[in-house]
């Protein structure tokens, strides 16, 4: 007898501090609809419910995008057509490479640098600025730097776009389900006079 009036007692005080923490709040039944799918939809709304993967009812399956440098056919590109120089710093997130300055004759006396900055994603004339720095140096290491306005950017550019152009087709033959409003090469407006 001694110990169902224990029990009692300890369950009281387990609810009555359940009640005190805010685990039982009392709830209106405006607030929530009796049918439990809404329900469930309604937390899910509000960001209360969990799901596995959308197997609860009324849970939407949403992917992620993941944007990797390696799928990216201009970041891609424009790697693969400066690898003979070495790189400073490539961050994929702030969209730019520079390279380190970079001398193919033994004297070191000329060198150049460059600097590829990504405006867009997407595959066009305009995606990428590209600037061209150029070094020359004296017999007493007089240094002279300058920005090349030359014709070497814009052929480097060129380089690069018909390149990503290239990786894109391989990539759509490859995976049409990535670009389902490509229409049929997928290279879009002034990109195709570069061809």
């Amino acid at each position: 007898m001694r110990s169902i009036f224990i029990t009692n007692i300890l369950l009281l005080m387990t609810l009555f501090i359940l009640n005190s923490c805010g685990m039982y709040r009392p709830v209106s039944a405006k607030e929530y609809p009796p049918d439990p799918d809404k329900r469930v939809q309604k937390n899910l709304e509000e960001g209360r419910g969990v799901t596995l993967m959308g197997a609860l009812p009324g849970g939407k399956k949403k992917g992620g995008t993941f944007d990797f440098a390696s799928s990216n056919e201009l970041w891609r590109a424009s790697l693969d057509t400066i690898d003979f120089m070495p790189l400073a710093s490539a961050n994929y997130s702030g969209g730019i490479i520079i390279t380190d300055w970079y001398s193919d004759d033994e004297t070191g006396k000329e060198s150049i640098k460059l600097t590829i900055r990504f405006l867009t994603n997407e595959l066009r004339s305009d995606a990428i600025d590209i600037k061209l720095y150029r070094k020359d140096c004296g017999v007493v290491q007089s240094c002279k730097t300058y920005e090349e306005t030359g014709n070497l950017a814009n052929e480097i550019k060129k380089s690069i776009l018909k390149k990503a152009a290239i990786y894109k087709k391989e990539n759509i033959k490859k995976n049409k389900r990535f670009y389902p409003d490509a229409g049929g090469d997928g290279i879009k407006g002034d990109m195709k006079s570069i061809f």
